[in-house]
């Protein structure tokens, strides 16, 4: 699977991985005590939707564009706010153009104590992460492979916050990188939150992935899993999920409160699906 993000900007796997970090940023808030992000496959960071590439694809037409726009029920809407808090104020206007990657998400939502660590090692997406983060003091932009960053950067000298890994999937071995990476990373900072995201193309692999943080000694993780319809390993993406290390306690319930809805507006198949549920006890 080919995941340059400019491709697929805004998707239905976007929308899962963006509700989730900014819930998550959300919870970190309520504590003033300053805090980190890393996000450690940080693409460039924002994207235009009219341009040429995102065209191609489309794909943020059965993502954000049924969402942005919609009636969104009230208890859905209290838990998608502050994910689209920072796509509407991108996009005044009705519809959305501009679409913000993780890294805006992080950076519009930090408060002024708290910093954002950006890693990117593809040449032309770190060029341009470069020009649109790298005058932010509170923002480190570094051309970095994603796996080495998880043994250099953790534990922050915040001692809170969140790391984000949503690998690009263009190597067979993807999953088992993204369980040493995770595994490295909580051993070294088993108090941080990881985030890890991946496409679903078929049921193995996530099962996996449980299975390997659960021998490892990791404990308390919720699994997220949102599908628009069949899933293939021969079909384009229509289904993604996150596993959640040290989870905000309030994610589970907000995600079983926002996702149904999520799902039905972004069905595209009878085999749409959502699922949230505790993969690893406390």
């Amino acid at each position: 699977m080919n995941y340059r993000h400019i491709y697929h900007a805004g998707n239905i796997g976007d929308v899962l991985k963006h509700t989730v970090l900014a819930s998550i940023i959300a919870y970190l808030q309520k504590k003033e005590a300053a805090f980190r992000v890393l996000d450690t496959h940080a693409g460039p960071g924002l994207y235009d939707l009219t341009s040429e590439k995102a065209q191609k694809t489309g794909e943020w037409q059965n993502g954000i564009g049924k969402i942005i726009d919609a009636e969104i029920p009230a208890d859905v809407a209290a838990v998608l706010e502050p994910w689209l808090s920072v796509v509407r104020e991108l996009n005044p206007q009705k519809g959305v153009n501009l679409y913000p990657g993780s890294p805006e998400i992080a950076r519009t939502l930090l408060r002024k104590q708290d910093r954002l660590t950006l890693t990117e090692l593809h040449r032309e997406d770190f060029e341009e992460l470069q020009e649109n983060f790298g005058g932010d003091k509170k923002v480190k932009v570094i051309d970095l492979d994603a796996w080495l960053a998880l043994g250099s950067f953790v534990p922050p000298k915040e001692r809170r916050g969140l790391v984000l890994v949503d690998p690009a999937f263009e190597v067979e071995d993807e999953f088992e990188r993204l369980a040493d990476g995770a595994i490295r990373g909580w051993k070294r900072w088993n108090t941080g939150i990881y985030a890890l995201w991946y496409p679903v193309k078929h049921y193995r692999n996530p099962l996996d992935l449980a299975a390997t943080l659960e021998s490892a000694g990791i404990r308390n993780v919720v699994s997220l899993e949102l599908g628009a319809g069949h899933i293939s390993p021969d079909a384009p993406m229509r289904a993604s999920g996150m596993m959640i290390i040290n989870p905000p306690w309030t994610l589970l319930k907000d995600m079983e409160t926002a996702l149904p809805w999520i799902c039905k507006t972004l069905k595209q198949g009878p085999q749409a699906h959502w699922s949230a549920k505790q993969a690893i006890a406390e």
